[in-house]
């Protein structure tokens, strides 16, 4: 007799039980040995098979007890190829998906961690000795101690909080709006409930107490040194304030009117408000002895080598400010206009107006979504994002979101072929699609597309946005003999370029086009590297008292998340979007804090450990 399964029967009760396993497989510390975490996922699937089949029901157990003798140090070379043909033997003959996979994950192990599978052979141990470290500040670029200042924060010191986030990053405003938080990917409150919002615990504090009205360290008497810094944004200021602060004379030097580079320029004002970007700036230029030269481009005004000659050292963070145009015939009409352009001629008001007009934008990342919202707010009569793929949609989920709220309407599986111009005009009249169909994963496990049976067909826009990338304005320094590679500056982890005694550089024009964070990051490796190449080894003070840590009762509790406007008010305008926590929000999401420094992780007196 068939009946109805039974309301909180045992596939329902499973699938709560895997719906919270979901959230400790994305809080995997980092640091974790490789091997052990493959080890588990391998179990995963042992425990999935149905028992039925030999290769699937015995030959994961046996490659189970082959990886655990190399991850206690128990094996030789001999025991890795006998996993490899197990597992191959696996692949071909189980029944099913679960030994298939299960073998298949092995197997990739073994290519994509053949270091680590050595030096557990070979020497006992992982590559990197690893062990696991405090996630939060492991994951954030410049390393700033998360727990430190979510405790002050917890505390109601906000100043305190803004000092200890100026240690490792002297924009805690800036970042507050608009960091992507990495910090947040591995934090290891989602084995409880959800990730702690680290951004909108910032955004609280420097909503209290305004960045420049906290008093930066103390700053080392002068060396009589002095550093030459090209580029006047996140991560050529972030060197100027830790160089300053270290008793290093600064000569800044920027090509535009005013300071800030894509955080001013790139970046809407609806998502940073200048007026709080300056107080960063204002907090950085206060910090130390630096001379600012704005409106000053190098090759026009000034060249290389005058600033080599008369400084000590040399860093180069000019970023990528120069958008990306399409190689194909029409990418340089009228009209057509990368989305970084696109977004500086708007934040300098030189794109007012676009009422009635039928925006097209390609591209997927936080630059294009900043070009699309950007577009709503100037009157836009529709906006359309267009992708070939659904993984070229890398800007983050809470951005594209925002922007669907907004009006922006998004289409994929569409290849983009060719742009269609007005003969007498040379303006954009058109666009020609190719819609796509799914393919085969690729080695990264990304989607790839084919061409469907559909015919392309043409879309009829008045303006073309190119969200398809920046470069760097590298041409006046390889004049000057800086070596680039592909069009980015030639310079190695430590940030100096490569056969160039006393230059350094970092940032988007290293990396290409990155975030605000990993600028930071660089600029703050970079400050120090000068200083030791300079001869000094300092460290900057901090100036503030870390709470002592209590445990954490571990009350699954709500996360409190960042409210925005209306979508129908904000778009009318360019006004701050992100509102302010409540007091009562921000203490209890800060009382959401584990503490992971001292507990948890390492093995250190006290916990604390990195």
């Amino acid at each position: 007799m068939r009946s109805l399964m039974k309301k909180g029967g045992l596939n329902d009760r499973t699938d709560v039980v895997l719906r919270k396993f979901r959230a400790r497989m994305t809080s995997y510390p980092p640091g974790m040995c490789p091997l052990v975490l493959y080890r588990s996922l391998l179990q995963i699937s042992m425990n999935q098979s149905c028992g039925k089949c030999v290769p699937c029901r015995d030959g994961l157990g046996e490659v189970d007890f082959l990886l655990k003798s190399i991850i206690n140090g128990d094996a030789d070379s001999d025991v890795l190829k006998e996993i490899e043909s197990k597992c191959r033997m696996i692949a071909e003959t189980a029944d099913c998906a679960v030994g298939v996979a299960g073998a298949k994950l092995i197997l990739e192990s073994l290519e994509e961690f053949a270091d680590e599978y050595e030096s557990h052979i070979r020497d006992r141990r992982c590559v990197g000795n690893a062990s696991q470290t405090i996630p939060c500040v492991t994951l954030c670029p410049a390393h700033v101690d998360v727990p430190g200042y979510i405790a002050m924060i917890k505390a109601g010191n906000y100043a305190g909080a803004i000092k200890v986030i100026r240690d490792r990053n002297p924009f805690p405003t800036a970042c507050a709006m608009v960091c992507e938080h990495p910090c947040e990917r591995k934090c290891r409150r989602s084995l409880i409930d959800a990730p702690i919002n680290i951004r909108g615990l910032k955004k609280y504090a420097v909503d209290c107490v305004k960045a420049d009205n906290v008093p930066t360290p103390a700053k080392n008497v002068s060396t009589g040194k002095s550093v030459a810094i090209i580029g006047g944004g996140p991560s050529g200021l972030t060197a100027a304030y830790f160089l300053s602060l270290m008793g290093h004379k600064v000569d800044l030097y920027e090509e535009h009117e005013k300071l800030g580079g894509m955080l001013r320029y790139g970046i809407p004002e609806y998502r940073l408000p200048k007026a709080r970007l300056d107080e960063d700036i204002h907090a950085i230029l206060n910090a130390g002895d630096i001379h600012v030269c704005t409106g000053t481009k190098i090759g026009r005004d000034i060249t290389f080598a005058e600033i080599r000659r008369d400084h000590d050292a040399v860093y180069l963070g000019i970023g990528a400010q120069i958008g990306n145009r399409m190689p194909m015939e029409g990418a340089d009409a009228e009209n057509v206009i990368p989305a970084a352009d696109f977004l500086q001629e708007a934040a300098t008001g030189r794109m007012s107006d676009l009422t009635g007009k039928k925006v097209v934008l390609i591209g997927g990342g936080n630059v294009a979504m900043d070009a699309a919202r950007t577009a709503a707010r100037l009157n836009a009569d529709s906006i359309h994002v267009f992708t070939r793929k659904r993984d070229d949609y890398t800007a983050l989920e809470s951005e594209i979101e925002s922007a669907m709220q907004e009006g922006v309407r998004f289409r994929t599986l569409l290849n983009f072929l060719n742009i269609e111009t007005d003969p007498e005009t040379n303006e954009v009249r058109a666009v020609w699609l190719q819609p796509e169909i799914v393919g085969p994963i690729d080695n990264l496990g990304f989607v790839t597309t084919e061409h469907s049976s559909n015919y392309p067909y043409r879309f009829k826009c008045d303006l073309l946005i190119l969200g398809v990338g920046q470069r760097s304005d590298v041409a006046s320094f390889e004049n000057e003999g800086i070596p680039t590679n592909r069009g980015r500056i030639d310079a190695d982890e430590t940030c100096m370029v490569n056969g160039m005694d006393g230059v350094f550089s970092g940032g988007d024009c290293v990396t290409g086009p990155s975030t605000a964070i990993n600028a930071i990051a660089a600029g703050q490796v970079a400050a120090f590297n000068i200083d030791e190449y300079l001869g000094y080894h300092h460290k900057v003070r901090l100036e503030a008292e870390i709470p002592a840590a209590v445990p954490n009762p571990c009350i699954p509790t709500g996360r409190a998340e960042i409210e925005e406007k209306d979508p129908f008010e904000r778009r009318t305008n360019f006004e701050h979007v992100e509102l302010k926590m409540t007091p009562e929000e921000a203490l209890r999401e800060s009382g959401r804090c584990l503490r992971c420094d001292h507990y948890g992780c390492g093995a250190m007196e006290g916990g604390r450990g990195e």
